[in-house]
């Protein structure tokens, strides 16, 4: 037997005509797999809140010219190897670099690292991209 359910939702016109517009550039094949996908998030957000195992990535671009932001940057993944799954260090130019860190651990282990990569002087940008691990999400 599956383990579909149906149920109906009930929206005001507007807002339907405007989901189905969203679906439509976003390539869904139909509401239910919109819905599905817009449910999963909201449940991402809270294992997020909750302080629950999760998985993503940092992403970093700084000026590998700077004195002493490498070594700070890998003392850093150095103080925090348990969250660290992998890194990857990219050469985009002369001055430029781009470096990926896989984190897999609790939600509030990778913000703090994060936050302390991205204040480090001499980060042009960062950016936090967090996920679900994947448990519990049907």
């Amino acid at each position: 037997m599956s383990n579909l359910v149906r149920f109906g939702v009930s929206l005001d016109k507007d807002l339907l005509e405007k989901f189905d517009a969203l679906i439509k550039n976003k390539n869904y094949d139909n509401r239910s797999e919109a819905f599905r996908d817009l449910i999963r998030q909201e449940l991402v957000k809270e294992e997020w809140d909750t302080n629950t195992e999760i998985a993503g990535a940092i992403t970093l671009i700084y000026d590998h010219h700077r004195r002493e932001l490498m070594n700070k940057v890998t003392d850093m993944q150095h103080d925090f190897q348990k969250v660290i799954i992998s890194t990857q260090h990219v050469h985009l130019d002369h001055s430029n670099c781009l470096e990926i860190i896989a984190v897999r651990g609790k939600a509030q282990d990778v913000r703090e690292l994060a936050d302390l990569l991205k204040a480090i002087k001499g980060v042009k940008h960062g950016i936090l991209s967090m996920s679900s691990t994947g448990k519990g999400m049907g």
